[in-house]
C-alpha cells in the first residue's frame, strides 16, 4: 500500500497519506489541471481567485488542501468544544451543497474530522443537533446558514478557511448582500478561496473587498465548452420535439441522459410524455420537495434511472460519473447556462455528447450561444424531422434562419383526408413506436391553404439540399466509440426503415 501511495501523483502536490490513500481507494490517481494549479498554493495558505470550466475537479481543488491543513485538529474526542467550525463552504444551490458534502465524506475517511451540510427543505432541528455536537467543516447554502446564525446555532469565530463555490452563480441569484453580511462575521485572519466560472467586475470587487492578495488561477478559457463534449444542434419544428426526443433516446441507445427544459411546466410535460411512452424518466425542479429531489438524484447517480428531466437547477453541482449524453430540449435563455448544462457530460476526461433541439423561436438564443463560446456550431437536420421553417440560405450561409415566402404562382394542392398515425407496440421492446407520417400528411393535418403553399415551396427547396440533411444514423456514427463508416457503409437506424413501428 505504501508503494502505491508513493506512486500516486497527488502525493507530489503535498497531500498526506490519509488523503492520498482515500483517493486511491476511489480510483483517483492523476490530478486535473485545476487541482495541480490550486492545491500547492492553497496548502501554502494563499487566498485563491480561481476560474475553471465545469467538470474539471474544482471541489477537490479546494477541499483536499483544506483538509490537509485542518488535519492537525483531527481528534476522536466526543466533546463539542474540541470540534469548533474551522471551515465554511458556501454554495448557490442545495444540490451543489449536497454534492460537496458527499465528496468531503469520501475524502475524509481516514481523518477524524466532523462535517455537516446545511440547506433548506430539510429538518432544521436535525441540522441544529449536528452543529451543537461540533463539526470542523460546514457546507451550506447562503439562506439556510443565515437562518442558523439568526437562531445562534452556529459559531463562526474560529473559521480559518472560507470557500465561495460558484460565486458567479450566487451573485446572479441575488445573494451578494447576504454574502457580504456573512463575510463580515468571519475572522479577518483567514484563508479565502473563491471559485467562479467568470471573473466579472462584481466578482473582482468581491475579491478586492474580502481577499488578501489572492493568487489568480485560470486553467481554461472562460465560457468555453469542454473539449471532450461533442456538440450537435438539430433544427426541428417545436411540435415535433417530443417525437424526436424519443427517437434520439431509443435509437442512440442512451443508457442515461439529462434532458434540460427552460420551465417547470415543460419539465413536467416532457416527463409525463416519456413515461407514457414507457421510457423511465423522473422530473427535477424547484417545486419538488427537497426529499424528492434528493431521492431522484440518488436514483440517477446510482444508475437506476434512465432519463432525468430537469430545469437548470440540476445544471450545477450534479456530478455523474461518465454521463454519456445531455439533451437540451429547450435552449437556455442565458447562454452561460448552456456551458453548465453540457458540462454535466464529458467530465473528468471522459467523452460525452450534447444534443440541442432548436425550433424557429430559439434562433436568437443559438446565436447568443455561438457568440459567447466563439464556436461555429453547425446546425443539422434529421431525416423525417425536417423543420418547415428551414431555408437553403440558412444552411449555406449560416445566417439566422427565417421562413422563405412562397411564390404566388404555386398552385394550392387539394387536401385529402389523412388517417391518424398508427401507434403500435413492438413485442418485447417495452417502448411505443410511432409510425412516422409523411411530410405531406403533417402539412395537411396542421393548417390551411397558406401553410400548404409554403410547404410545397419548402419541399422543393429541401429536395435541392437533400445532401445536407443528417439522419439519425449519421448522428449515430458521430458518437464517440461508434464505428465511423462512410454514409454508404453506415447502416440506417431503425427509424429510417420503411416498416418501422409496424
Amino acid at each position: 500500500m505504501e508503494e502505491e501511495i508513493k506512486m500516486n501523483s497527488f502525493t507530489s502536490l503535498g497531500l498526506g497519506s490519509e488523503l492520498t490513500s482515500a483517493l486511491a481507494e476511489q480510483g483517483y490517481e492523476t490530478p486535473t489541471p485545476i487541482q495541480i494549479a490550486a492545491i500547492p498554493k492553497a496548502l501554502a495558505g494563499h487566498d485563491l481567485l480561481a476560474a475553471a470550466q465545469t467538470g474539471t475537479g474544482k471541489t477537490a481543488a479546494f477541499m483536499l488542501p483544506s483538509l490537509e491543513r485542518l488535519k492537525r485538529y483531527a481528534t476522536p474526542s466526543t466533546s463539542p468544544a474540541m470540534h469548533p467550525v474551522r471551515m465554511l463552504v458556501l454554495t448557490p444551490t442545495r444540490e451543489l451543497a449536497d454534492q460537496v458534502e458527499q465528496n468531503t465524506q469520501n475524502y475524509i475517511k481516514n481523518l477524524p474530522l466532523r462535517h455537516t451540510v446545511l440547506f433548506g427543505g430539510m429538518n432544521m432541528d436535525t441540522q441544529t443537533q449536528a452543529l451543537r455536537a461540533g463539526c470542523e467543516i460546514v457546507v451550506a447554502t447562503v439562506g439556510r446558514l443565515l437562518d442558523h446564525i439568526k437562531q445562534k446555532n452556529i459559531n463562526l469565530s474560529k473559521v480559518e478557511i472560507v470557500v465561495l463555490d460558484e460565486a458567479d452563480r450566487m451573485l446572479d441569484m441575488g445573494f451578494i448582500d447576504d454574502i457580504r453580511k456573512i463575510m463580515q462575521m468571519l475572522p479577518k485572519q483567514r484563508q479565502t478561496l473563491l471559485f467562479s466560472a467568470t471573473f466579472s467586475p462584481p466578482i473582482r470587487k468581491l475579491a478586492q473587498d474580502f481577499m488578501n492578495q489572492p493568487e489568480l488561477i485560470e486553467v481554461a478559457a472562460q465560457n468555453t465548452a469542454n473539449a471532450n463534449v461533442e456538440q450537435h444542434v438539430i433544427a426541428v419544428d417545436a411540435i415535433r420535439k417530443r417525437n424526436l426526443l424519443e427517437r434520439l433516446i431509443i435509437d442512440l441507445d442512451m443508457s442515461q441522459v439529462i434532458v434540460f427544459c427552460k420551465t417547470k411546466q415543460s419539465v413536467d410535460q416532457v416527463n409525463r410524455e416519456l413515461n407514457r411512452r414507457n421510457i423511465a424518466a423522473q422530473a427535477l425542479h424547484g417545486d419538488k420537495s427537497q426529499q424528492t429531489r434528493l431521492e431522484t438524484l440518488s436514483a440517477f447517480k446510482d444508475g437506476n434511472l434512465r432519463v432525468l428531466v430537469a430545469t437548470d437547477v440540476a445544471a450545477r453541482g450534479l456530478d455523474i460519473v461518465e454521463l454519456p449524453f445531455v439533451i437540451n430540449y429547450e435552449l437556455p435563455t442565458q447562454p452561460e447556462d448552456y456551458i453548465h448544462r453540457i458540462g454535466r457530460t464529458g467530465r473528468a476526461g471522459a467523452d460525452g455528447v450534447a444534443i440541442s433541439l432548436m425550433d424557429e423561436s430559439e434562433q436568437k438564443m443559438f446565436e447568443a450561444i455561438k457568440a459567447l463560446t466563439n464556436n461555429e456550431i453547425v446546425v443539422e437536420r434529421i431525416e423525417g424531422f425536417e423543420p418547415r421553417w428551414w431555408t437553403e440560405a440558412g444552411v449555406d450561409a449560416q445566417i439566422p434562419l427565417t421562413p422563405k415566402p412562397a411564390p404566388t404562382s404555386v398552385a394550392t394542392p387539394t387536401p385529402t383526408p389523412t388517417p391518424t398515425p398508427e401507434v403500435k407496440r413492438t413485442e418485447g421492446s417495452g417502448h411505443q413506436r410511432v409510425q412516422r407520417s409523411t411530410p405531406e400528411q403533417d402539412i395537411r393535418s396542421s393548417s390551411g391553404a397558406n401553410v400548404r403553399r409554403r410547404a410545397a415551396t419548402d419541399s422543393r427547396a429541401e429536395h435541392s439540399i437533400e445532401r445536407k440533411t443528417e439522419t439519425i444514423g449519421d448522428v449515430c456514427g458521430k458518437i464517440p466509440g461508434r464505428n465511423r463508416r462512410n454514409s454508404r457503409e453506415r447502416p440506417k437506424c431503425a427509424l429510417l426503415q420503411p416498416k418501422y413501428g409496424a
